[in-house]
């Protein structure tokens, strides 16, 4: 098991252990630090991520920033490929980002990333496996606290294993 699921599982049910947590993934991921992305629940196949309507991260109509919105996507949507994924195993990278923008951000918004085992094993464990490289696309709606959805972002993963990666073109 990886450390990042054995950490989630720990957070899952204890608020301590969840703020350990967050303050880990902001400093193992120091761009987002500055806008505060904050996991806030851990369930069994799920996990949801938070940011605040703050100054920081608005725009110039006092919304949340369109691209803040496509990173909580990312964000949302590779960590929780990370807790089913070892990363001593397999990378993965970000292929393609697709936003599609229905509302303006007026308030905190969530993002949650669902994928049960079974979906994970079907749908990418096996085709890893056979392949050893996957192109694998996950669909993200963004609420708003009160519930509105405000955008929904397509993101496209690259996983592959790590016998496979070459770092220079051939």
């Amino acid at each position: 098991m990886n450390r990042l699921r054995r950490q989630a599982e720990q957070a899952a049910t204890s608020p301590f252990r969840l703020w350990l947590l967050n303050q880990g993934l902001l400093r193992r991921v120091p761009f987002n630090k500055p806008h505060g992305l904050k996991l806030v629940h851990i369930g069994t196949d799920e996990l949801t991520v938070q940011v605040r309507n703050r100054t920081v991260n608005q725009n110039h109509i006092k919304s949340i920033h369109a691209c803040l919105l496509a990173t909580l996507c990312e964000y949302v949507t590779g960590l929780g490929l990370l807790l089913h994924l070892d990363p001593k195993h397999y990378r993965i990278i970000l292929k393609r980002i697709e936003m599609t923008y229905l509302f303006q951000a007026k308030m905190d918004v969530r993002a949650s990333f669902k994928l049960d085992q079974d979906t994970f094993n079907q749908e990418v464990l096996l085709p890893l496996s056979k392949e050893g490289v996957l192109f694998k696309t996950f669909s993200i709606a963004v609420k708003d606290v009160a519930g509105n959805h405000i955008c929904t972002g397509t993101i496209e993963w690259q996983i592959k294993a790590w016998d496979k990666v070459r770092v220079r073109p051939s």
